[in-house]
């Protein structure tokens, strides 16, 4: 039996995380005076999910994505509303196993292409059971 590489999530349909967002932006370079920055509210829902009864979250679990900048234990935010296409990063179910995996499209031809040279692309064929689950918007990532 195959595992799953993936730890899903739905988001609650009653929260809403409010937080202070300093609407100037923040200095990557040299810091600026502390007095010229406005402070707002933001809504990381309203943000980062768009359809809310299509959205779903999911943790990374591997190091297939790294270099798309999906790293192991990152949350990633997917929108089952959206159509899959080419160069989109998506959540497949394949022979039934969860992954996460660009796709690529190229006539007739598919594959779930890594984002990392360890790992091999996987080509759907006709003998293959693939479902796209959705596709993701959104990474959270801890620091």
């Amino acid at each position: 039996m195959k595992k799953n590489n993936l730890k899903f999530f739905i988001p609650e349909s009653e929260s809403t995380l409010e937080a202070i967002l300093i609407s100037s932006g923040i200095s990557a370079g040299f810091p600026s005076p502390a007095d010229d920055f406005k402070q707002d509210r933001i809504s990381l829902d309203r943000e980062l999910i768009k359809n809310k009864e299509a959205t779903f979250f999911a943790r990374v679990n591997g190091q297939s994505m790294v270099d798309a900048g999906l790293d192991d234990n990152d949350l990633l935010v997917i929108d089952r509303s959206l159509e899959p296409g080419n160069n989109k990063i998506a959540v497949c179910l394949i022979d039934g196993e969860f992954t996460v995996k660009r796709l690529k499209v190229e006539k007739s031809r598919v594959w779930l292409q890594p984002e990392n040279p360890s790992y091999k692309p996987i080509e759907v064929n006709e003998e293959s059971q693939l479902i796209i689950w959705g596709i993701v918007t959104n990474v959270i990532k801890k620091v």
